[in-house]
């Protein structure tokens, strides 16, 4: 039997590579101990002075399939992507698409006016325009040195 030398720094980086994946990967775990993910759509936010600009990433599922919810901080976003049941008489399939649930609340970095919100749905991209509150326009913040 060889004789190895423990390096602590070793397992610290393993954790760190793990964390790190953790964070890039657009999967949620769906219980505490459940070892199965659910997906997430991807989503980009882009703030202007007149309004938050969000993005979602939907492809494949229908417009009737999604909900959407808009309070005055935060979108609410579920939906269900179904899958297409085809009977073949030979072969197999495998996939990797994700079919099923999900949901999704992004938080919003400025008040809204959720009364005001349109939505375009695109080839599998969801738009939404957040017209700000008149008091997030005209805030101004004094910073002290």
């Amino acid at each position: 039997m060889a004789l190895v030398r423990w390096n602590p720094w070793g397992e610290i980086g393993t954790l760190q590579r793990q964390i790190n994946n953790l964070f890039e990967d657009t999967r949620v775990p769906s219980g505490l101990f459940d070892r199965d993910f659910l997906r997430v759509p991807a989503a980009e936010l882009q703030e202007t002075d007149d309004a938050l600009h969000l993005k979602l990433e939907l492809p494949g599922i229908d417009a009737k399939d999604l909900d959407i919810q808009v309070t005055e901080d935060a979108v609410h976003i579920s939906g269900e992507r179904k899958s297409e049941t085809k009977t073949e008489e030979k072969g197999t399939t495998k996939t990797e698409f994700y079919y099923g649930k999900f949901q999704r609340v992004i938080p919003l970095s400025a008040r809204i006016q959720n009364t005001n919100v349109t939505a375009d749905y695109q080839d599998g991209i969801l738009h939404l325009t957040l017209p700000k509150t008149e008091q997030e326009k005209n805030k101004v913040v004094k910073v002290n040195l």
